[in-house]
């Protein structure tokens, strides 16, 4: 029989009861990683942003010392847990020409208050377990690359569509990073099964995917729909929304790793009432305090009145030029 040194025993049960504690508070992936410098995926921001394929989130190009080594955030940074969350749940869009499209994340509530709340709730567990150890929680509020960690940690792997992708539930998943000064034990990291598949590739109406794992946001639905404020879309992927008016879930509806996509246990997730029977007029029509009233608490309030307008009319403008072409 070969007897555990006290000290690795100690890490194995800090590790067991951090996992532990995050899957009670609703999290359906954990994973470990040290904290390390992610040099090779710095090198491979540096490249996207150098291309210009972050478009017009200039916040990606600040700051990424930061963004590549969590010690730039928390001195003294020993460990990076990275956890997920399920938000998959079923659901269809009417056949109809009225028919408009909501990226399937969007359907619920939105996931950073969800997400942050649980978070919170374990900073004050792990405070009182640990007294002087310090921790920072970020979902989508900092410099932290969220996906890099969740390979890093064997979560899942980065797709060609660049999401993250999980063997036993697909990529229907939200992603949390909590760095800490708690010495834990590591996993190993995610290994990339997407094999020779184009199905995200292939599936892109704009050709945003411009080669597999890297992703042009200037042709990309979701981030023409959600991030771009300006005044129009460009003709290039208006031209090709094919009913999006917030997000796009084409990338990953092809994807063969949604077939064992699991329906979510995140009553918060459930789509909200009318949100897949939204119609084309109603939403050009919204004025600013019922898209307000109706979105709040939403990923949808994301695009504000004006932008969520300007997804529809484009939507309506592409339906009545293609009706027109095909008289």
């Amino acid at each position: 029989m070969v007897n555990t040194p006290a000290p690795h025993r100690e890490l194995q049960d800090h590790t067991r009861w951090v996992k532990e504690r995050l899957r009670e508070y609703g999290f359906t992936h954990v994973g470990i990683a040290a904290a390390e410098p992610l040099r090779k995926e710095q090198a491979y921001l540096l490249e996207w942003l150098e291309r210009g394929f972050h478009a017009g989130m200039n916040w990606l190009a600040r700051e990424p010392e930061k963004r590549s080594d969590v010690t730039r955030l928390l001195a003294d940074a020993r460990s990076v847990v990275c956890v997920g969350m399920n938000y998959y749940t079923p659901g269809k869009i009417p056949e109809n020409d009225d028919a408009v499209r909501i990226s399937r994340y969007a359907w619920g509530d939105d996931y950073h208050e969800i997400m942050l709340s649980r978070l919170e709730r374990f900073r004050a567990k792990l405070d009182e377990r640990f007294p002087g150890v310090s921790c920072k929680i970020y979902v989508d509020t900092g410099p932290v690359m969220e996906k890099a960690w969740a390979a890093r940690s064997g979560i899942g792997w980065q797709g060609k569509h660049t999401n993250i992708i999980t063997r036993d539930a697909g990529s229907w998943i939200f992603l949390g990073v909590i760095v800490s000064t708690l010495e834990l034990l590591h996993d190993s990291p995610a290994l990339d099964y997407c094999g020779t598949c184009r199905a995200c590739i292939d599936a892109c109406p704009t050709g945003a995917i411009v080669e597999p794992y890297i992703l042009d946001s200037n042709l990309c639905i979701s981030y023409q729909t959600i991030e771009n404020r300006g005044d129009a879309i460009p003709d290039e992927v208006a031209e090709k929304l094919e009913g999006w008016i917030f997000g796009c879930d084409i990338c990953q509806d092809v994807c063969p790793w949604n077939s064992f996509s699991k329906e979510t246990t995140e009553p918060g997730f459930a789509p909200r009432p009318g949100i897949l029977q939204l119609g084309l007029r109603e939403a050009m029509n919204m004025t600013d305090e019922d898209f307000r009233r109706r979105f709040r608490g939403s990923p949808v309030s994301r695009a504000r009145p004006r932008g969520f307008r300007r997804n529809a009319g484009t939507v309506y403008a592409s339906r009545s030029s293609y009706q027109n072409d095909n008289c």
